[in-house]
């Protein structure tokens, strides 16, 4: 892999925890009216997918600094 496909694989990646991190906070919302517990644990992975994100955005800062 060169630096351009791995760039491109992270920003990807990115993108996509991005959108999923938003899908889980609404879908959050929408699921409290049925289990407060469920919409909890939820948002939990909402904020473990922008760590992870965050992770990812210093990985790509890494391969832009290289």
């Amino acid at each position: 892999m060169n630096k351009h496909d791995a760039q491109h694989l992270l920003e990807h990646w990115i993108e996509h925890n991005v959108s999923h991190s938003r899908s889980f906070r609404e879908r959050a919302k929408q699921i409290e009216e049925i289990s407060s517990q469920a919409a909890t644990e939820i948002n939990q992975a909402a904020d473990l997918m922008d760590k992870c994100t965050e992770m990812l955005k210093r990985a790509l800062d890494d391969l832009e600094v290289r």
